[in-house]
């Protein structure tokens, strides 16, 4: 990737996600196929200025869709869910 910027992709916003960001300090992002842990945390600490704890990432595997008689499927996918160390918040999130 040629910037941090291009490693954090936008928020996912769920009633999962949510309650983990309130009850367990884990912010969960969509994030680009190619990242590593490593640059998850980097680009989250630089970009929002916070200190991370611990970084987990998983892919979405994209589901089969159908529109009538045409058959489909949906994109991959990679999310991460950085834990924030104590005290520290995104503001981003407040009063979605």
């Amino acid at each position: 990737m040629n910037s941090i910027y291009d490693v954090v992709l936008r928020p996912v916003i769920s009633e999962k996600a949510d309650s983990q960001r309130e009850f367990e300090n884990v912010y969960t992002f969509e994030v680009h196929p190619d990242a590593n842990k490593f640059e998850v945390k980097t680009a989250v600490e630089k970009v929002f200025n916070v200190e991370v704890k611990d970084v987990r990432v998983n892919v979405v595997r994209g589901k089969m869709r159908r529109v009538g008689k045409t058959a489909g499927r949906r994109r991959n996918w990679k999310k991460a869910f950085v834990t924030l160390m104590e005290g520290h918040q995104i503001d981003l999130f407040e009063g979605v």
